[in-house]
């Protein structure tokens, strides 16, 4: 019978009455897997091959979901790809407005996709603030020599 909680029985999972795991008790660990996953593993950890060749078979009797998936195995998904763009000399603070409006005009253009040009800026944004810190840290350098 449920209690007024909604649970049934007594609370003995170490958590609260809102559900959160109480102090002391973290949960699972990370990349813990459950009794179904070991299982499902071991009894597949003998057949890897005989599945791997059956599904080879399957695509090239031209089964699309096999074939995919071999071909998935084989060239996954390229998540970036190189970026060609026309930037002009960046070695100063000055020459990064030059730089960020060759980005957005490559944007604008089609040349890159906003997504290629926002990484190229927030590249060109590292160099920038690596660039005032050298700059910054020399002044420091030179006012301190001064005091001296």
């Amino acid at each position: 019978m449920p209690t007024d909680d909604g649970k049934c029985g007594p609370d003995t999972d170490g958590r609260d009455p809102r559900g959160r795991f109480s102090s002391g008790n973290p949960g699972k660990p990370r990349g813990a897997s459950n009794l179904s996953t070991r299982q499902a593993q071991n009894l597949l950890d003998g057949q890897t091959e005989a599945l791997t060749t059956k599904a080879i078979e399957l695509a090239l009797a031209g089964d699309i979901t096999a074939l995919r998936l071999c071909l998935d195995r084989i060239l996954p998904p390229r998540k970036d790809r190189p970026v060609e763009i026309d930037l002009p000399p960046v070695e100063t603070g000055a020459d990064h407005a030059p730089a960020l409006a060759a980005v957005v005009a490559a944007v604008a253009m089609g040349d890159l996709v906003p997504a290629e040009g926002k990484a190229v800026a927030e590249i060109l944004e590292l160099h920038r603030k690596a660039i005032e810190t050298f700059d910054l840290e020399r002044r420091i350098a030179d006012l301190e020599a001064r005091t001296k």
